[in-house]
């Protein structure tokens, strides 16, 4: 009978990048995904790697800085071990405010005024008179960087079983044994609920995590340098790829586990990207799709221990699952290994929810 040190229940970008930060540290790792590794709110992502705006709970900005700034060496090692580019960029982002955050003070976001015009850094924009502000962040191709991942752990020997939802934690005398699935059962004296939106329905924890969805569109721009910069407006977010795509988004609807597009909102995200950019008139759209999101009450992820031992909880990041990924698998591979995690996760413990 096989056993694994640790079994993660979730094949997304944070299930991922946990079993190879566990293997760094010699642990023998399992994979468990309900569908295909990587498919699900990680593929949807826009991937922008947003670390400092009014949006980020403050109880969670040291971890979406300290994140970011792990991001160029994560990537790298991706890049090396899996041979796949993952087309991280850093040119930054320009955010176009509504009328009732135009100043700095209003505390939109601890940014900076731009340094030049709009019709320098974005000529393609309607309205290059308007008020904006410069970010120095990044944006990575979320598909690129969960398959580059997902190559790099089987470079490591991470095992993987696809297509096979876990029902239940198992656990003998309050110690996790493993976890039972559709198909099977698996053994290991150490579980992760990766699983973002349905974490909460593996037993015996009904973790409060629900599907948020968001609805996107891909289009494919005359030019590869049509756009060089993120640019986030109240209406809509543009989000460029070195290959010409722009990715059009999102929205954040409460619709349950319905990954269905609506054909008029898809049409909302189209008109308003145009009235950004009247050039985009003439884009393809190659593709729309919607993703499901795993938030919490509280708008906070669920990261740490439960009351179960070898039980742990790494879920609900919303829409910083692909931000967080890197810092969220060393801080739980700390705890995991039972040493002391290098910032304080007692607000985001899986504790101050009943259950």
């Amino acid at each position: 009978m096989r056993n694994w040190d640790v079994i993660i229940i979730g094949g997304g970008i944070i299930g991922l990048s946990l079993s190879l930060e566990l293997r760094k540290r010699g642990a023998s790792v399992l994979v468990v995904e309900r569908g295909e590794a990587g498919r699900e709110a990680s593929y949807a992502a826009g991937g922008m790697l947003v670390d400092c705006s009014i949006e980020t709970p403050a109880a969670l900005q040291p971890l979406a800085t300290a994140s970011a700034r792990m991001y160029p060496e994560f990537v790298h090692e991706l890049e090396v071990e899996s041979g796949i580019k993952v087309d991280l960029r850093d040119q930054g982002a320009i955010v176009l405010p509504p009328p009732e955050h135009l100043h700095e003070s209003s505390g939109f976001f601890p940014g900076k005024v731009i340094p030049a015009s709009l019709a320098e850094l974005e000529p393609a924009l309607s309205e290059t008179n308007r008020p904006a502000f410069y970010l120095q962040e990044r944006s990575v191709d979320p598909r690129a960087l969960t398959r580059a991942a997902l190559q790099t752990a089987k470079r490591r020997d991470v095992d993987f079983s696809s297509g096979d939802a876990v029902t239940a934690v198992n656990e003998t005398d309050g110690r996790v044994v493993g976890v039972t699935t559709t198909k099977t059962k698996f053994h290991a004296s150490k579980v992760v609920n990766c699983a973002g939106a349905w974490s909460g329905q593996i037993a015996p924890y009904a973790f409060p995590t629900r599907p948020v969805k968001g609805q996107m569109l891909c289009l494919i721009a005359t030019s590869r340098t049509l756009l060089k910069h993120v640019i986030r407006s109240p209406e809509v977010y543009l989000i460029p790829r070195s290959d010409g795509r722009i990715i059009v988004g999102t929205t954040v609807e409460e619709a349950g586990y319905d990954k269905r597009t609506d054909i008029t909102t898809i049409q909302r995200l189209h008109r308003a990207a145009i009235r950004l950019v009247p050039e985009l008139r003439n884009a393809k759209i190659l593709e729309d799709w919607a993703g499901l999101r795993p938030g919490t009450p509280d708008g906070l992820p669920i990261l740490g221990a439960t009351t179960t031992l070898g039980y742990y909880v790494a879920t609900g990041h919303f829409r910083d699952g692909i931000l967080l990924a890197p810092i969220t698998a060393y801080l739980m591979a700390q705890v995991i290994q039972g040493e002391n995690p290098s910032h304080d996760l007692t607000t985001f413990s899986p504790t101050r929810f009943p259950n």
